[in-house]
């Protein structure tokens, strides 16, 4: 039968309430959010003007897209690990996203997240300009290819990190593989910035590209960088609760 390979997570969604908004559990996982978020953006962005400074704002090369890999596979891995005890370390609204239509965190529980997320990022980037000198923040832009296949690198890139989110953080069979969930959500990242850094910058991640976006005022196709990540996000979620995790659960506020 169908419905024994398949469950639909959809069914599973919760709305939650926004007395959330004011729950102490609630507001500490945002804070968590936040401090992951500033920590992860302040090490990539911070990575890049780096190494603009180093070569002159050199264009795109190997050494500089190895750079970026390497400080965004950290950053992360360290971002994720510091916010996983408390609120699960999504460290991206499309991770956020992807939980929520998988029915592991409740709306109003992600909206909350989103905005510390997206608060995060801004302050990582106003942070970056002020002890820089007011060095360029690097924003993300298309460069090489079509606005569509730019669409469709971020949707991809997205899906397989938000599938090893679930593969390794999220589902209840993980064992002993769910202690170096940040390791491998970290490299997933690191390796799809080599894959389409080039293309697209390989954000991966609305709150990454939001933050640049907001201090350097750089809008050209910004809707690819939430629209990419959100579908990726949403059908890694519904592929991995739909066909892999075969239990019924009530929405988690974490990991």
């Amino acid at each position: 039968m169908p419905g024994e390979y398949f469950n639909v997570p959809l069914r599973r969604v919760a709305i939650g309430s926004h007395d959330e908004f004011r729950q102490p559990g609630a507001v500490k996982a945002a804070v968590a959010e936040f401090i992951s978020t500033l920590v992860f953006v302040f090490a990539g962005s911070g990575s890049g003007i780096a190494y603009n400074k180093l070569t002159g704002n050199a264009p795109n090369t190997p050494a500089g897209l190895i750079a970026a890999s390497v400080a965004h596979a950290f950053g992360l891995f360290v971002a994720v690990a510091i916010g996983a005890n408390i609120s699960g370390g999504h460290v991206n609204p499309a991770v956020t996203f992807g939980l929520f239509v998988g029915g592991n965190i409740t709306l109003f529980r992600g909206i909350l997240y989103i905005i510390a997320q997206l608060l995060g990022s801004i302050v990582a980037c106003l942070l970056l300009s002020f002890t820089t000198g007011g060095w360029a923040i690097p924003a993300f832009t298309v460069s090489g290819v079509s606005v569509w296949s730019a669409f469709v690198f971020e949707i991809v890139m997205t899906f397989g990190l938000v599938y090893t989110v679930y593969a390794t953080a999220v589902d209840p069979k993980k064992g002993e593989i769910g202690v170096i969930a940040p390791i491998a959500i970290g490299f997933i990242v690191g390796a799809n910035i080599l894959a389409g850094g080039v293309f697209t910058g390989a954000s991966m991640n609305p709150a990454v590209a939001f933050g640049p976006a907001v201090v350097s005022f750089t809008w050209t196709n910004h809707w690819i960088y939430w629209a990419g990540p959100l579908i990726g996000g949403g059908l890694a979620g519904v592929v991995y609760e739909g066909f892999f995790i075969s239990h019924t659960h009530e929405p988690l506020s974490e990991f």
